[in-house]
């Protein structure tokens, strides 16, 4: 039987902060291993939220993932994630990416080189979190004799980078220690990020990236019809998103797809059906659940899960997408062995 990846919950800026308070204690009460909170542009800020959680527990992984650069300045970015390590007791771990393009351009920001913007970031928040001084000239953020006014609690924090296209995967081997896998990834895509990711490192001279978080939505019941409907009615909300988002990007589409057994025309098809109005349990087939979420009794999340952990995953950040977070964290809990 395929060993388990760690397993935590997805958090956000959509939900109101107290609420995610409550949701990490309760992650922590079951034995679940981290809570990642995902920020977007003009959605709350996360780090109210990551705060309180880090404060109201013990135990659990406190995760920003991602933030970026264009939000928070990378010197901000180590100043805080600094502060937060410290509050956490050294539970803090960082994702940085490049954020939404055309959130970014909302702001009045360019965004015409988003990797080197990652790139920047990463390597001034490593060297501030070292204790260093740094000077860095880059392309998209620059630093003169840039140091934290306190000593970080830890210099080897962890620096996770999210990814989907392949420069950016052959960047986040050469750079980062980790790589975050966004929702709307496939298992087969986390193979080939996976691949790429070590490859890139290897060739670098470096070791490959410690650990591949993954986002992934989650609906589980007793019934497995109801977790199926659950399912698909997040996904129908997500996908016209992801997938225009891939007009723009065309490696988030490629990444969407990969080894699903869905074709671009099928794809489109099933969007403009969810734009016309139709319902997600129509709409949506059973190979875009497959793809795109766990979802079902105990026993089959249990197993899907297990498919993530084959294909590389090492930590799997759920977003609880029923009714009732709370109780299928309890449903779920004794089936991965918690």
């Amino acid at each position: 039987m395929t060993a388990l990846p760690r397993i935590g919950i997805r958090l956000h800026g959509g939900l109101d902060p107290l609420r995610c308070v409550e949701l990490a204690r309760e992650a922590e009460a079951q034995g679940l291993d981290s809570a990642w909170f995902a920020e977007n542009p003009f959605e709350r800020g996360v780090l109210p939220a990551a705060s309180a959680s880090a404060a109201a527990t013990r135990r659990l992984r406190i995760g920003l993932g991602v933030v970026n650069p264009f939000n928070r300045h990378p010197t901000l970015i180590a100043m805080e994630i600094g502060a937060l390590d410290a509050l956490s007791g050294g539970r803090a771990a960082l994702g940085i990416g490049a954020g939404i393009g055309a959130a970014v351009e909302r702001m009045g920001l360019g965004y015409d080189r988003p990797l080197a913007a990652v790139r920047d970031a990463i390597l001034i928040v490593r060297g501030m979190l070292r204790g260093e001084e740094v000077s860095h000239a880059g392309r998209v953020f620059s630093t003169r004799g840039a140091r934290l006014g306190y000593a970080p609690p830890r210099a080897d924090m962890p620096i996770l980078m999210a990814a989907r296209g392949d420069q950016a995967l052959g960047l986040c081997g050469r750079i980062a220690d980790g790589l975050v896998v966004s929702n709307m990834c496939p298992p087969g895509f986390t193979a080939h990020a996976a691949a790429l990711t070590r490859r890139a490192a290897r060739e670098a001279g470096r070791p490959p990236p410690a650990e591949i978080v993954q986002y992934v939505p989650c609906a589980v019941h007793p019934e497995a019809d109801e977790a199926y409907r659950t399912a698909k009615t997040a996904l129908g909300a997500m996908l016209p998103s992801y997938w225009a988002l891939g007009e723009r990007f065309p490696a988030a589409r490629a990444a969407m797809l990969r080894d699903t057994g869905i074709a671009p025309a099928d794809a489109a098809a099933a969007v403009a059906r969810l734009k016309a109005g139709e319902d997600a349990a129509d709409a949506l087939d059973d190979r875009f659940l497959r793809a795109f979420a766990v979802a079902g009794t105990p026993a089959e999340c249990r197993d899907q899960l297990a498919r993530y952990a084959e294909a590389g995953a090492t930590e799997i950040a759920l977003t609880l997408v029923g009714a009732s977070p709370v109780e299928d964290m309890a449903r779920l809990a004794p089936a991965v062995g918690r």
